[in-house]
């Protein structure tokens, strides 16, 4: 991964003709319920050195929280592991599943009231060829279609755990807000307890839906 900065510096084009808001502080604070829905259309932004931007088009999504919500990982209180998710709104959560994969997690709620909405999948914005890289493909829609791939290819791993989305490395853009007809609500996927919550958010038939796997 070393020549990857020479590589992409061309990359990046095109995509700020106009200043963007970034989002602050205050939206993070919404109820994780409605942050799920409102995160839908936002741009995910990504900075690594060398001047290489990747950015994502968050097209679906799943809450989670601490009370009332047995599929929550702080539903049994704060651990170790999770003790990320009773941090301030607009913290990353990023966790280590299945031995292998790593996904991406905003947090929500209040400090010290648990609340997360993983992102399950983007559409690739800026970067592309350094997302096809990272992930092995060409297929533009196998790029960020699942939590895992889509942290593969933003090359966020646990190290991030506990960074924020308000400085020059991660941060989100403001987008028109998509109007209720396009957003479509399910279960949640790949879990065993809490199955009845319908709190998976996505963009009705973006080609980059995760498949219901990781």
């Amino acid at each position: 991964m070393t020549s990857y900065i020479i590589i992409h510096t061309q990359t990046i084009t095109n995509f700020n003709r106009l200043p963007v808001e970034r989002l602050g502080k205050q939206f993070y604070e919404l109820p994780t319920l409605k942050l799920a829905e409102k995160l839908l259309g936002k741009i995910f932004v990504r900075t690594l050195p060398g001047n290489i931007t990747l950015k994502g088009k968050i097209v679906e999504t799943e809450a989670y929280l601490g009370t009332g919500d047995e599929a929550c990982h702080a539903w049994r209180g704060k651990t170790a592991r999770n003790q990320i998710m009773f941090q301030a709104p607009g913290t990353l959560y990023v966790y280590f599943t299945y031995g292998c994969h790593y996904l991406l997690n905003i947090v929500s709620e209040p400090e010290e009231c648990a609340g997360a909405v993983l992102i399950r999948a983007m559409e690739p914005v800026a970067g592309e060829q350094f997302m096809q890289e990272q992930r092995a493909t060409g297929v533009l829609t196998n790029l960020m279609s699942g939590p895992a791939k889509l942290t593969q290819a933003l090359a966020i791993d646990r190290r991030h755990n506990g960074a924020n989305l308000f400085g020059e490395e991660f941060y989100l853009e403001e987008s028109e807000e998509l109007p209720q007809s396009m957003i479509g609500s399910s279960a949640r996927v790949g879990i065993s307890k809490s199955r009845e919550l319908q709190w998976r958010k996505f963009i009705l038939n973006n080609p980059h839906l995760s498949k219901g796997k990781v």
